[in-house]
């Protein structure tokens, strides 16, 4: 409460001795690490999603040991600073001779969304989920998530929003744009059925559009295209909205570094937005595709001069309780669409830094 005091002084000071600048601040990203060979093979390994706390990761591999085909595996840690695990084949319970992969973790850890091509689907690929009372238990049979999510064409690549309310996927059915179209399913509660699916037209284009990873917070959607106007054959691309109920904008390529002139895809955003897990075959891996990491780093200098200081804690102050992007940088890197504290602390985080120039992903 001290720190906060005394930062909230500061920029209070500061605020009334200093001029403001306005500066757009939006968000950027390190440099792409992969995962490294204890999670990597030399296999197609993809798919990535990650639990809330960040120590458990589930992904889809051709790795041999499996049941056949693709199959999903997990690899967990003790702390967000140590390196990752053996990965474990989830087993029977979960992975048959045919295709299960493409998975989704829920909030709670307690239900897994996959893709599966076994019998008892309504098409060539379903939507399954498989449950467990307490992350100690054994996964159960897995479920078809029933026709009305499900088609007679192909799903898959579901993302489970952190409510539990909206189920973003790839669909093949009817009435799509492309190759493969993103389409969101919405529920009132948990204990409710699925409503229809609808087609996310302003994300869509004519092209490949799957791989979707709704945010924590439901204001970003990361995905996967084939457009136009990207690096590689695959690129990964960010919509955003203002807020859960408003509509999504137009979709912005995330660019280098994330992108290359290779494939880069199954893009999944940690709970806290500090992460961007992905799949690439770009060099440096260690098989036909890897996974990768990439931080993402709020911009803090919000007046451009190089240096975070009194200066960009006046601009805070100066929006402080509106939604200006100018200084909305957290908890998450993109803001929370309210400039408070919160964007305080992270601005206090990196006082007196010298920050060189970067280009934001707006």
């Amino acid at each position: 409460m001290n720190r906060k005091r005394n930062i909230l002084i500061l920029a209070l000071v500061c605020f009334f001795t200093l001029g403001v600048q306005h500066v757009k601040a939006d968000f950027t990203f390190g440099e792409p690490t992969n995962l490294g060979p204890t999670v990597n093979s030399s296999a197609d390994d993809a798919l990535p999603s990650i639990t809330v706390n960040g120590l458990t990761l589930y992904f889809s591999s051709e790795r041999p040991g499996g049941s056949g085909n693709w199959d999903i595996w997990v690899s967990t840690r003790t702390t967000t600073s140590e390196a990752w695990g053996e990965p474990v084949n989830l087993g029977p319970s979960v992975n048959t001779t045919h295709w299960e992969f493409s998975q989704s973790i829920s909030a709670d850890d307690l239900t897994l969304y996959f893709m599966s091509d076994r019998p008892g689907g309504s098409g060539a690929a379903d939507i399954w989920i498989t449950t467990r009372a307490t992350t100690s238990d054994p996964w159960d049979a897995p479920v078809n998530l029933g026709s009305t999510v499900n088609s007679s064409s192909e799903e898959w690549s579901p993302s489970i929003s952190a409510d539990g309310l909206e189920l973003y996927f790839a669909s093949e059915r009817p009435g799509e744009y492309g190759g493969g179209d993103i389409y969101v399913a919405t529920r009132a509660t948990t204990s409710d059925p699925w409503d229809t699916p609808v087609n996310l037209e302003i994300v869509n284009s004519r092209t490949n559009d799957t791989a979707p990873s709704i945010s924590a917070d439901g204001r970003m959607l990361f995905f996967q295209s084939t457009r136009s106007g990207g690096s590689g054959s695959f690129d990964i691309w960010v919509t955003t909205r203002e807020t859960t109920n408003a509509e999504w904008s137009a979709p912005v390529n995330l660019g280098l570094p994330v992108n290359s002139s290779y494939n880069d895809g199954d893009p999944c955003i940690s709970a806290d937005g500090s992460i961007l897990f992905f799949w690439s075959n770009h060099p440096g891996g260690l098989g036909g595709g890897d996974l990768w990491q990439v931080s993402i780093e709020p911009v803090v200098d919000l007046n451009g001069d190089g240096t975070v200081d009194a200066a960009d804690m006046c601009i805070i102050v100066d929006h402080w309780g509106t939604d200006n992007a100018l200084c909305d940088i957290g908890p998450m890197p993109w803001g929370d669409g309210v400039v408070d504290v919160q964007d305080m602390i992270v601005l206090a985080e990196h006082l007196f830094e010298e920050i060189p120039p970067v280009e934001p992903v707006e």
